[in-house]
């Protein structure tokens, strides 16, 4: 399976260099570019980043990390009717099952090593929810940083805060 998306990465390499090259100056639009940054993350690997670069089309049709988060339903849902019947909230499984499988299995690997998600995965475990909530947590959290590093150009960094300006 891993020799198909390395073939099938080559393929859309070559296809991608040789539509892009004359026209885009600047390499970090370029989906090879992102794809390297996707690996950066820890929990990430070839399999997950080359689908998250090929279903999201380099990024170019999200604007947000919310709408991403969405479309692959990882978004907690809330079953209510009216207001005596509460449901359990669940996650939407309204997106691609396929690259919520993936993140679902990296999830494992970034609780392992990547600080973010393991202070998440900690916490929500802590609070005495599942195992299997935090891990969905986890992939939320994963599509989030891979939204971010793929938007901003910058390679992942652990100790990276972000600087939310208020006004």
């Amino acid at each position: 399976m891993l020799e198909l998306a390395l073939a099938t990465y080559a393929i859309l390499f070559s296809f991608w260099s040789i539509t892009y090259t004359p026209t885009i100056q600047n390499s970090e639009n370029l989906p090879s570019f992102k794809f390297t940054l996707l690996t950066s993350i820890p929990g990430i690997g070839i399999k997950t980043a080359l689908f998250l670069v090929v279903i999201t089309d380099g990024f170019s049709k999200i604007e947000k990390a919310s709408q991403l988060c969405s479309y692959v339903g990882v978004t907690p849902t809330i079953r209510e009717s009216g207001s005596s019947v509460r449901g359990r909230s669940r996650i939407s499984k309204m997106g691609n099952k396929k690259l919520r499988n993936l993140l679902f299995l990296c999830a494992f690997n970034a609780c392992k090593y990547n600080k973010g998600c393991k202070e998440i995965y900690d916490r929500i475990v802590a609070k005495g929810k599942s195992k299997k909530l935090a891990l969905i947590a986890v992939a939320n959290k994963l599509l989030k940083q891979a939204f971010a590093i793929a938007k901003s150009g910058l390679p992942y960094d652990e100790n990276y805060v972000s600087v939310l300006h208020k006004g």
